[in-house]
């Protein structure tokens, strides 16, 4: 049996996208530079309290794209198809390698509620009292707390900037009074802006937020289209255990077949995924006949 494709909704209540005044023009005064980075994090705050955006995936896309901006700066080639290769199909016992285990920092980072443990299981190789101390050098308004936080462990860690930009992500949610650590510094600060110190290390850090938060917002929108239309064809799956699945896709950037234990077989999981793809409700991630990876 064969189905029609379909097309996103373009009449579902959509998020409320970033004023243009806020991405517009390159402004040149520090003053201007922190006014349109505050500007973007409100926007992105009233974003992030709508009921209708799937956190917990919004999460999972930046994490895999915060990874990848860091491989990426460690001068790696692992992108966003291998690093979804190096974690989703890790066997018991497997090593993700250096590029993986970024990958698996950010995800752990990411999936629970932000506290020191939750941190030191991202980062086990750093020591839970160091991680509390290094949170601790931050002090006043949000970006100028991540900014000290950034030039602290980069400071003592000079080749370790994915735990200076994760902690830097930490103690920016923290002072924002967000639950989750979600990715921005690591999406939008270059690699010359992290061995900036001082005022220009803040400087450089409100330009990143702001160019990251206009991307997350673009990314929360799509994302809201795609998860609502996925919620929408929901009623008309029939598998058994098709729920639990459902939930998986509105939790994980990519979800691999095997990995959906609540459907009958693998063989089943295969099936259920290609009727997604065909109801216009997931796409294929992989482009491969085999091991292949579906996502909305």
């Amino acid at each position: 049996m064969t189905y029609a494709r379909h097309e996103l909704p373009d009449d579902i209540e959509t998020l409320p996208r970033m004023p243009s005044w806020v991405t517009s023009g390159r402004p040149e005064s520090p003053e201007d530079v922190a006014f349109l980075s505050g500007a973007a994090l409100s926007h992105l705050h009233l974003v992030l309290s709508r009921e209708d955006l799937p956190q917990t995936l919004l999460r999972a896309r930046l994490a895999l794209r915060a990874a990848e901006a860091c491989v990426a700066r460690s001068g790696r080639v692992e992108r966003t198809s291998e690093l979804r290769d190096a974690v989703l199909f890790l066997q018991p016992g497997d090593q993700a390698g250096p590029a993986g285990d970024i990958y698996v920092a950010w995800r752990r980072a990411v999936e629970r509620p932000m506290s020191v443990k939750a941190l030191q299981r991202a980062l086990p190789e750093v020591d839970s009292g160091q991680i509390a101390t290094w949170l601790d050098a931050g002090q006043g308004a949000p970006v100028a707390r991540a900014a000290a936080v950034l030039q602290a462990v980069i400071e003592e860690r000079p080749r370790d900037s994915t735990t200076a930009l994760l902690l830097a992500e930490a103690a920016l949610a923290q002072a924002l009074g967000w639950c989750h650590v979600l990715p921005l510094l690591a999406l939008g600060l270059k690699r010359a802006g992290q061995r900036k110190s001082g005022l220009d290390l803040q400087q450089a850090c409100y330009r990143a937020i702001s160019s990251a938060a206009a991307e997350v917002v673009r990314e929360a929108v799509d994302l809201a289209r795609r998860a609502a239309r996925l919620k929408e064809v929901a009623p008309k799956l029939r598998a058994k255990g098709s729920d639990e699945a459902v939930a998986l896709f509105l939790s994980q950037d990519a979800v691999a077949p095997t990995a959906l234990n609540s459907l009958r077989s693998d063989r089943a999981a295969r099936r259920f995924c290609d009727r997604l793809v065909e109801l216009g409700a997931v796409r294929e991630l992989t482009g491969r006949d085999t091991f292949r990876l579906y996502g909305i």
